[in-house]
């Protein structure tokens, strides 16, 4: 990360994209992307997907780490193009329990992270616990962040310190998505910034850590991009102006959250304006979900009923079953749900493809699509863009390419917005 944000400081336009995201073909996907060019690819997990506990991916870090270098081996990635970072690390999971007992889970979790080989570390503690007021002082955000540091600084290795990185700041959208509808966004002014910033380096330097803040490479802020289940708020860079001013005095860049489903010239601006990290997640799932609905509806089209997947009607099931994921987010009529499980932006089917009936459902849809043909009239008709790559031999029709092509047309906006000269 160190080399990207020299680049960018040195007044070169370039960024990078995050992947943040579990789901084997997006990663598949991603790493395929660039697996031909000098690129490094940005992985990263959040606190509540991978933690010391399993997380609701039932990984911990060490866990993950292999699971993505298992899948860089199969594409043929090198290991030394590939960044893991851990997002949101602090006490986002545990906030139901009194700070301290959050706090002890945290450094825990933090520790886990660095010694598993994780080397973008985001520093989250601006959420309350039990028994703490809201919202959290700014002060006592800073000094439970330099307790994480700490604990981070204390386990990794000096080889590791070389590549070891920090994110700090605390105007970051929900881990996981709008639980509400969205009109307007706040984008952060530049004293909120400086406050962040001011408040972590004495935090830091009361702990001793003078060097470990020379590893602070970026600022979470909000730039003004947001998006909810049926709306994208679209980023304006005249108001982020000011703020794009103030953070060509340091040496940082800012981190800006929830930039999906922009458009390839705001990425571009984005960059531009010094927000040179953009997190993606939902939208790279929203193309999967996208790629599996077509499969399924030429699936209809070519296979007989007894033999299909059925994986639609599986994963309706699966979610008016197990609403726990979806339900406090989505509208609460049936019919306005059945819209928003199917289609919202938000793609909270995401957390159900590890489910073992959607999961089985999928891999029959792929078996059955991988043993016939699939007509180019079909794939036109669900997948166009896909067709046209097609057409020009850039791509192989089988599903399982089908898939990861269409989540590569939303990496494809991302390095058009992060490539110093898009060619």
């Amino acid at each position: 990360m160190k080399d990207i944000i020299a680049r960018h400081k040195a007044g070169e336009h370039f960024g990078i994209c995050s992947v943040c995201s579990a789901h084997p073909l997006v990663i598949e996907a991603a790493l395929r992307f660039d697996v031909n060019t000098a690129n490094k690819v940005l992985i990263e997990a959040t606190s509540n997907q991978v933690n010391q506990f399993g997380g609701y991916t039932g990984m911990e870090p060490a866990d993950f780490r292999d699971f993505v270098l298992n899948i860089a081996r199969e594409v043929g990635f090198p290991r030394e193009r590939l960044i893991l970072g851990g997002d949101h690390l602090g006490p986002n999971c545990w906030q139901n329990e009194p700070a301290e007992a959050a706090m002890e889970k945290s450094v825990e979790l933090i520790k886990a992270y660095v010694a598993a080989g994780f080397t973008k570390i985001h520093l989250d503690a601006s959420m309350s616990c039990a028994d703490d007021p809201i919202p959290l002082a700014p002060v006592v955000v800073a000094q439970r962040a330099a307790r994480l540091c700490k604990a981070a600084e204390e386990t990794a290795t000096e080889q590791q310190k070389a590549a070891l990185t920090y994110v700090i700041g605390t105007e970051v959208p929900v881990p996981g998505g709008e639980a509400s509808t969205i009109n307007s966004v706040h984008v952060t002014r530049v004293e909120d910034a400086a406050q962040t910033l001011d408040t972590h380096r004495i935090a830091f330097s009361e702990q001793g850590l003078d060097d470990a803040m020379t590893r602070v490479i970026a600022i979470v802020v909000q730039p003004g991009v947001e998006f909810d289940h049926t709306q994208i708020i679209h980023y304006q860079p005249h108001a982020a102006e000011a703020l794009s001013g103030w953070i060509r005095q340091t040496p940082m860049v800012y981190e800006a959250h929830s930039t999906d489903y922009q458009t390839r010239q705001a990425y571009r601006a984005l960059v531009r304006d010094h927000f040179a990290i953009l997190k993606v997640g939902p939208a790279l799932t929203f193309a999967l979900r996208e790629a599996i609905f077509a499969l399924a509806q030429m699936e209809k089209e070519l296979i007989c009923p007894e033999q299909r997947s059925h994986v639609l009607e599986v994963i309706d099931e699966v979610m008016l079953n197990e609403p726990d994921y979806w339900q406090k987010y989505y509208r609460p009529t049936w019919s306005q749900a059945m819209v928003d499980i199917h289609f919202s932006l938000s793609d909270r089917i995401r957390y159900y493809w590890p489910h073992p009936r959607i999961r089985q459902g999928v891999e029959k849809l792929l078996a059955n699509l991988s043993n016939t043909a699939l007509p180019l009239g079909l794939i036109s008709q669900f997948m166009p863009v896909q067709f046209e790559r097609l057409s020009m031999n850039e791509i192989v029709a089988t599903p399982q390419n089908l898939i990861i092509d269409k989540i590569q047309d939303v990496l494809r906006a991302y390095r058009f917005g992060c490539t110093p000269e898009f060619v």
